[in-house]
C-alpha cells in the first residue's frame, strides 16, 4: 500500500514538531489507539484496535523514530501484529514546512500486511487506510490548534472531479427534461393548430419546422 499526501495545520512548525513526539496527543490523535508508551526519545509501544472489512483485531506493536531532523521532520517504521487476523509493517516520511496560516505537514507512506487482512483486498485496505489518515489529521489538528480549529488540504490537492468538461465554445445538450416538454408541446399545440387551419378554406397551410414548439400557422392568400 502507498499513500502520500499533505494537510495545512493552523500551528507552528515546533508546535506541530512538539505534538508529533508527544505520546498523549498521539494517542488521541490515532484511531482506536488504547495504549501508547514511550520507551525512549525514539521508540513508541502502541495498542491499536481497528477494523478492515470484515477483519477486526487489536495491533500490539512498536514504532522507531529515526532520521530526525527537528523541527522539520523523521522517519517512521514500525510492524504491528494483530494475531490470527494477520500483521501490517511499514514506514513513513513525515516532513514540515512552513506556510502561509500555518505548518504543511506531509507524508509519503509505504506499507504492506499480512494473514487474513492480505486476503481483503487491496481497494478496501487503501480506502481504510485512507479514512483513518483523515480521522487522525482531524483530531491531531485539534489537538495541535484547539476544538474550532481545522486541517486544509494542501493547495493543488483534493477531490477529483467526476465529469468531464465540454469544449470551450460548445452548447450544452438539452436535458431530456427539457427535451420531453418541447416534444409534448410541440405534440399538444400541433392537432388543434392544424384543424384551425382546415376550416379555413382560403388559407394554405404551412408547417414552420424552425419553431421549436413546433406551431402550425396559417397564410391567407
Amino acid at each position: 500500500m502507498e499513500m502520500q499526501g499533505s494537510v495545512v495545520i493552523p500551528a507552528p512548525r515546533q508546535a506541530v514538531w512538539d505534538a508529533l513526539n508527544d505520546p498523549e496527543v498521539l494517542r488521541q490523535s490515532i484511531p482506536g489507539c488504547q495504549t501508547i508508551t514511550q520507551v525512549s526519545p525514539t521508540e513508541i509501544d502502541a495498542s491499536v484496535k481497528a477494523k478492515v472489512g470484515p477483519v477486526s483485531a487489536t495491533f500490539n506493536g512498536k514504532v522507531t523514530l529515526s532520521d530526525l531532523d527537528p523541527p522539520n521532520g523523521y522517519t517512521i517504521s514500525g510492524e504491528g501484529k494483530g494475531g490470527a487476523a494477520g500483521f501490517a509493517k511499514g514506514g513513513a516520511k513525515v516532513a514540515l514546512s512552513d506556510e502561509d496560516g500555518g505548518t504543511r505537514l506531509s507524508y509519503d507512506v509505504s506499507a504492506t500486511v499480512g494473514g487474513k487482512l492480505a486476503q481483503i483486498g487491496s481497494r478496501l485496505i487503501d480506502s481504510t487506510a485512507k479514512k483513518m489518515a483523515d480521522q487522525f489529521f482531524t483530531q491531531f489538528v485539534k489537538e495541535v490548534a484547539g476544538e474550532e480549529a481545522e486541517a486544509k488540504p494542501a493547495e493543488g490537492e483534493g477531490a477529483e472531479s467526476g465529469g468531464e468538461e465540454k469544449p470551450s465554445g460548445e452548447e450544452p445538450e438539452p436535458s431530456q427534461s427539457a427535451q420531453k416538454g418541447s416534444s409534448a408541446g410541440a405534440a399538444a399545440a400541433s392537432p388543434r393548430a392544424t384543424e384551425s387551419c382546415r376550416s379555413a378554406p382560403p388559407a394554405t397551410i404551412s408547417r414552420t419546422l424552425a419553431n421549436p414548439k413546433g406551431s402550425t400557422t396559417c397564410r391567407r392568400q
